[in-house]
Order: C-alpha cells, then structure tokens, then sequence
C-alpha cells in the first residue's frame, strides 16, 4: 500500500505543471468591497472652516468700518479745533495790537509819566525825582488831522 501511496503524491504534487492545471491555478484579480467610509466628519470639519473663515471676515470688516467711522470723526474733530486754534490765535493777536493796549489803558484813565523814575539795580538808588502824571504829557491816540481842501 504504501507503494501505491507514494506515486499518487507526487503526481499531485507535479500537477500543477500540467498546462490545464496552470490555467485553472491562475490567480485573478477580485475587486476589492467598497467600504464608504462616512462622510459626515469631513463635511462637517470643511464647513465648520468655511463658517469660521465667514464669520471671522465679517468681524474684521465691521472693526475696520467702525474704525473708518472713528477716524473720519477724529479728523472732523482735528479741522473744527485747528479753526477754534486760529480764532483765538487772530483774537490773540488783535488784544497784543499795541493800539488796542493803549486804548484800554486810556479808558482806565491811565497817562504817560512826565518824569520816570530810574531804579539802577547794581547799586539799588534811585534817580529822579517823583511827580505825579497828568494828562499833559500823553499825546492823543487819534490826533485830529484836518481834511485837505482842494480849492
């Protein structure tokens, strides 16, 4: 039996030279089972970048209109006060007017000293001698100037 036995394995074991066995024993290719992976994760995520990315584009636009908004008010504000500036700068100037000085100082009926008196500092004396001012020595603000005559 065992005689018997051994030929039968080899010629099974050199049947897969025969040409049919190799047609039969050729591999093919099988195609592989989908699996759909779930696509709720992935549309989820793009979505929730897309939103943020809207959303976020949104806030910057609005900041940098109020931030439009605040300096075009600056800018009004800057302009009214530089004209407020010149104003007082022009009255300023009109107050300093030694013609105006003398004006207010002739209303309070001030007068120009006759004879001043003069302090010299280095030795402390002082020269001169004090008389009370009148009106005599004050010239006229507007001196009365005749009209000409075209005779």
């Amino acid at each position: 039996m065992s005689s018997s036995a051994a030929p039968k394995i080899t010629s099974r074991r050199l049947a897969w030279l025969e040409p049919g066995a190799l047609q039969r024993a050729r591999l093919t290719v099988v195609p592989r089972r989908r699996v759909q992976a779930s696509r709720f994760p992935f549309v989820t995520l793009v979505s929730l970048i897309l939103l943020g990315g809207v959303i976020s584009l949104l806030c910057f636009n609005t900041s940098m209109q109020q931030a439009a908004f605040t300096e075009s008010r600056l800018e009004k504000q800057a302009t009214n006060l530089a004209a407020q500036q010149e104003s007082l700068e022009m009255d300023l100037e009109r107050l300093r007017d030694p013609q105006h000085v003398a004006e207010a100082a002739e209303r309070q009926g001030m007068v120009i000293a006759a004879n001043p008196l003069i302090l010299h500092v280095d030795t402390g004396q002082v020269s001169g001698e004090a008389v009370p001012a009148n009106g005599d020595a004050t010239p006229p603000l507007w001196p009365a100037v005749r009209k000409p005559s075209f005779n």
